[in-house]
């Protein structure tokens, strides 16, 4: 698997991922539904063409599993045992359909597991970006990884 073990994680490390994905009317549309999030700001085009924003937005929710998502090829990979928990959420400028995503996510501590031996916690800090450059979102995780298996 591509995943980084805890040994691999190096505290202050800046993982720019290369996978980025532009959104579609699909996406968010298909989001919104399936997670029954009836918003018209999301899926209504003449509710959002009357709101400030003058188009829909895409679904935070969407936006914050994609910044996720990108990042798991790079860092958790089939290395992870679980999330443990999110924090300071926050989505400082909307994205839209079109907009392209990009991510980075710098690693803010890493600790061995205080009660099993074969893992760890690394805390992860990831950062969505939109095409111009313009931070979209942000997240704290935190993730239970396992360590290398003993040769």
């Amino acid at each position: 698997m591509a995943g980084l073990h805890l040994e691999e994680f190096e505290v202050g490390a800046v993982v720019k991922h290369t996978l980025r994905k532009t959104v579609t009317e699909s996406d968010n549309m298909l989001f919104s539904v399936m997670t029954l999030n009836p918003q018209p700001l999301h899926i209504d085009f003449d509710f959002a063409a009357r709101s400030e924003w003058g188009k829909p937005l895409v679904n935070s929710l969407f936006t914050l599993g994609l910044m996720i998502g990108i990042s798991v090829h790079d860092t958790t990979l089939g290395t992870t045992i679980g999330n443990l928990g999110m924090s300071e959420t926050s989505f400082p400028h909307p994205l839209f359909h079109g907009d392209t995503l990009r991510v980075e996510t710098e690693i803010l501590s890493v600790r061995e597991s205080k009660s099993k031996p074969d893992r760890g916690i690394v805390e992860f800090e990831h950062r969505a970006f939109n095409q111009d450059d313009v931070l979209v979102a942000r997240c704290i995780r935190q993730a239970m990884m396992l360590k290398k298996k003993a040769t």
